[in-house]
Order: structure tokens, then C-alpha cells, then sequence
């Protein structure tokens, strides 16, 4: 599918007035079935009942079709009995008025259409859909899925063949283009050529291929953070936090974990599974760290040897101060761990001073999930106090396989992490990030994290009692926009997030920002 196209249900006043235009193109003008009109436009005689998804090009409206689920349809008008002529099925509905103007007619733009069409027919419990195909078009039809049935219908002047599509099996078939635009936490957008790189053969991870594969990848990861030590295990961030607390546990001395949000709550949670020596700060959710306060709490006897913190708290869209933490540890004599599980690709990143931080191949590096990864400032030895798959030093000392690995996730990582070789990667996400605040203040919008410690790849709304989190991100997502809301401390909180762990295509951005301004408007707003 082109990305210079985008696929939605229509819902602006200038997409239906469009609507109408195509409509007098391409069934006045070009097929014969309806006489053309002095204002170049026809209203469906449906109008007011149908669905309308179109495929816009830079906010121009360049294909379109309709979906009508009320009977009769115009079939029924057409095809005596029709339903004895369907397959076995729950729900029907019909495809009207495809209509794609000449120098758009590519496949990209059907298939995308169709497959909008296809999850919105599925969303609504339809899963067949009857269409009358244009005799022009019927190799399209075939190939796209549609079945021909009964006799022409239509007049000599523009016949058109009836035909039947299962849903379900078409999104079988094209079920990357019936995607909604993706602005979550995660998973991230996967590029052709990331996912290419994961269909490959496996390897053996004992081999030469893989641990030449294995060895790029590691290198490209220390560069990337600035780090002099990696080890890739297969797992999650959170497992990766797992090695993490692993090895603070073998630390002389407390440690004081810093929480400004739900990941530091969970590096909270993790330090009491694992019975760490330390004290926990606290602070309340949007604002950044009080380091003031964390030097006080450090300053305390017995003196704090350890600090355990997130740097990229997406929960509140706030990145907490790395170099001020470096500064603070290394002031007080304290080794710094951290979270960098949403920051790391995101942003330039330094582990430079940091003793122990924790990622993973999903988020900004836009990599599939699946790879835990840890960075660490020396030369681990392995520790029988630990449990051997989370005990870093048994990776050290294996070269980083010491049991099985995935070569196919490693093959894809290593592909993402090229992006970052090129000049300047992390200037357009950058950017994006700050139009898209302005953006959302500009609507009035209550984003969360004040601009000076904003996150770049988080924005989190606090949405007031009067708007549901819920609605909100239903309605984007009836308008093929998906926002993170449905985890459980977003719907405790009523706050909605909009992600941008990769840089989007600009058609991308400004259906997003058109979307948020519907969607905002809808709700009282």
C-alpha cells in the first residue's frame, strides 16, 4: 500500500461535498448510468444511510465507496431472491459507488479501500458483503476476492456483474492494509524492511552467520547508548528490569528506587520481589523528579549506595533528567541504574556514568517485541545467588549466548537499528513531537507533563470527568486512528495517550491531527 494515502471513514463536511463529485465523474461522466448534472454532482439516493470510506492524498479526496447494511438493498431491486444465491452467512451488507478517480487506479488504493472496508464490515458483525462490479473492472474484483453470482444486472450502456465477498477471508489476504494508523506505546509501526529481515531462515545460534549477525547487532547497540557492555536475552523490558534487580541485589549496601509514574512503580514493585535493601521516593505522577529531595533521601544514614530509576516515564509523558541523575550519583558515590525501555532510540542517549540500564527491541528502536536488553559499565562475573538465565555475568562470560537464541529477532533488530546510522536520526521524531504538542494545546487539549520535561515519544491527556478516555479513543479509532487508553492505570486515570516511538509519514501526522480535532470537537470541545 502507497503511504502517501490514507484510508477513513468520512466525516468532514468537504469529504462528502467531494463524495458527491466523484460520484457525478465517475457514474455520470464516465459510466453512463446516471445523466450529468450542470453542478457536477450527485447525492446518492441512499445518502443519509450510508457509510462512507474514502482514500484521501494530501487532504484530497481520490477514491471512495459506501457501505449500507438496510434492506432492501439496490441488489434486491435488481436480483430476485437474493439471498438464495449467497453462501451461508450471519450478516450482509453492500458495497456501493467504488469509485477511484483514473490516475489513482493503482492496487494499493483498492486494496486499501477494501480492507478499511472489510474491518469495518467485520466491527459491525457483517461477514459478507454483496457489491454490483462494474464489467470494466472484474479481473480487480476477482483478485481481490470477490465472487460473481446470478445474471448482469444494470443497463447495455453500464452492466455490471453481482458479486458476493466474504470478510473475513479478504482480511485474511490483505490483513496489513486493514490496519489502523498506529500512535500506541506499542507495538510500534515495523518497516518492509524489518519485517523481511525476520521472515529469514533461522540460524543456528551456535554458528558462524548467527554470531557474526549477533556480534554487529551488539556493537551497533553500544553505539547507539554509548554503553561499553550489552547482553540481548529474549524476554521483555520487564525482564530486562528482572537482570536488572538481579544484579543491584548483589550490591554492598541500600539503594533508593525513584518513582514519577506507573514504570517506577513497577521498578518499586520488582525491588520488594526481590527483597532489595532500599527506600522508595515517591513523588506524584506529571511532575519530574525532586532531586533536591532524592539528594536528602541519599544523604541519609545509612548512606545510599544505589539508585534505581526510570528515565522515559511514558504512564505521564515525562522524561526524568539523565545527566542530573548522573551528576547526583556521582556526587554522592552512588552507582545509577535505569530504565530506559522507551528512550533508547528515541533520543540521544549517553550511558556513560551509568552502571546498569535496561531496554528492549520493541518501542523506539521499532523492532519486534521479544529481545530484553541490558547495558552494564564492566566486565560481569557470573554469581550462583542468581537465577542462571538472569544472571548477566553467565552472558558476559558466553559472549552473550550462552543458551538459545533467536536469530530471526536478532536479524530484524540489527535491520532497525540502520536507521540510526543515518545523519541525524532523531531529528524528525523530534520535531513531530513538538508539533503534535502544540497541536494538542492549540485545541485546548489538558496535556499531563509540563514542555520542559516533556517526553518525545509520549504525549498522556488528563482528560477531565466530562470526556471519556473510552470514547475518545473509540471515536479515533472508528476514524482508523488507534490511541493507548486501555491500560489499567490509563482507565483508572481517565487519561489517553498519543505515542510517537517512530517518526510517521506527514499524511500520517495530519490525519492524526485531524482526527484529534473531530473527535475533540464531538465531545464538547
Amino acid at each position: 500500500m502507497e503511504t502517501s494515502y490514507h484510508f477513513k471513514p468520512a466525516t468532514e463536511p468537504w469529504e462528502f461535498e467531494a463524495i458527491e463529485r466523484l460520484n457525478h465523474e465517475t457514474f455520470a461522466r464516465e459510466i453512463p448510468q446516471h445523466a450529468p448534472r450542470p453542478d457536477g454532482r450527485i447525492r446518492d439516493r441512499f445518502h443519509d444511510e450510508n457509510q462512507y470510506l474514502v482514500a484521501l492524498q494530501n487532504q484530497v479526496l481520490v477514491g471512495m465507496l459506501a457501505v449500507r447494511d438496510h434492506r432492501p438493498f439496490s441488489l434486491d431491486e435488481k436480483v430476485p431472491n437474493l439471498n438464495q444465491h449467497l453462501p451461508p452467512h450471519r450478516s450482509v451488507c453492500e458495497i456501493r459507488l467504488l469509485a477511484v478517480k483514473p490516475e489513482h487506479r493503482r492496487p494499493g488504493v483498492f486494496h486499501g479501500l477494501m480492507a478499511l472496508t472489510a474491518r469495518e464490515c467485520l466491527r459491525q458483525g457483517h461477514d459478507l458483503a454483496v457489491i454490483s462490479g462494474t464489467l470494466r473492472q472484474l479481473k480487480l474484483y476477482r483478485h481481490m476476492g470477490f465472487e460473481a453470482f446470478g445474471p448482469l444486472v444494470g443497463t447495455n450502456q453500464a452492466p455490471y456483474q453481482p458479486m458476493y465477498l466474504r470478510t473475513d477471508t479478504f482480511l485474511s489476504r490483505y490483513a496489513d492494509l486493514a490496519e489502523p494508523l498506529n500512535f500506541l506505546p506499542g507495538p510500534v509501526p515495523i518497516s518492509a524492511a524489518v519485517r523481511k529481515a525476520l521472515t529469514q531462515p533461522a540460524r543456528y545460534h551456535r554458528g558462524p552467520e548467527f554470531r557474526q549477525r549477533f556480534e554487529t547487532t551488539r556493537v551497533q547497540l553500544k553505539t547507539l547508548a554509548g554503553a561499553q557492555h550489552v547482553q540481548v536475552l529474549l524476554g521483555s523490558g520487564t525482564l530486562a528490569n528482572e537482570a536488572v534487580a538481579a544484579q543491584l541485589s548483589l550490591l554492598d549496601g541500600p539503594g533508593l528506587v525513584i518513582s514519577n509514574g506507573e514504570f517506577g512503580e513497577r521498578l518499586l514493585e520488582q525491588a520488594r520481589r526481590w527483597n532489595l535493601n532500599h527506600r522508595a521516593l515517591q513523588t506524584t505522577w506529571g511532575e519530574p523528579l525532586h532531586l533536591d529531595v532524592a539528594a536528602t533521601a541519599m544523604n541519609q544514614a545509612p548512606q545510599v549506595r544505589w539508585v534505581w530509576a526510570v528515565h522515559g516515564e511514558t504512564s505521564t509523558g515525562i522524561l526524568n533528567p539523565l545527566e542530573a541523575l548522573k551528576s547526583l550519583c556521582r556526587a554522592q558515590g552512588a552507582d545509577l541504574a535505569l530504565d530506559c525501555v522507551s528512550t533508547l532510540g528515541a533520543l540521544p542517549l549517553s550511558l556513560d556514568g551509568v552502571r546498569l540500564a535496561a531496554a528492549t527491541s520493541g518501542k523506539a528502536l521499532a523492532a519486534y517485541p521479544g529481545l530484553a536488553i541490558v547495558f552494564h559499565d564492566r566486565s560481569l562475573a557470573p554469581s550462583e545467588r542468581l537465577p542462571r538465565y538472569l544472571d548477566l555475568g553467565t552472558w558476559d562470560q558466553c559472549e552473550g549466548t550462552p543458551f538459545t537464541h533467536s536469530s530471526n529477532l536478532v536479524g530484524a533488530l540489527s535491520e532497525a537499528l540502520h536507521r540510526f546510522e543515518q545523519h541525524k536520526p532523531f531529528e524528525a521524531l523530534a520535531r513531530q513531537a513538538q508539533e503534535l504538542r502544540q497541536y494538542c494545546l492549540s485545541l485546548g487539549m489538558p496535556v499531563l507533563a509540563p514542555a520542559e520535561h516533556a517526553h518525545p515519544c509520549a504525549i498522556t491527556l488528563a482528560l477531565p470527568p466530562s470526556i471519556s478516555a473510552q470514547a475518545l479513543g473509540e471515536a479515533a479509532l472508528a476514524r482508523n486512528i488507534q490511541l493507548g487508553w486501555q491500560s489499567g492505570y490509563l482507565r483508572t486515570r481517565n487519561w489517553i495517550q498519543i505515542c510517537l516511538m517512530v517518526p510517521h509519514p506527514e499524511e500520517d501526522m495530519a490525519a492524526l491531527q485531524r482526527v484529534l480535532k473531530e473527535v475533540w470537537r464531538e465531545l464538547g470541545h
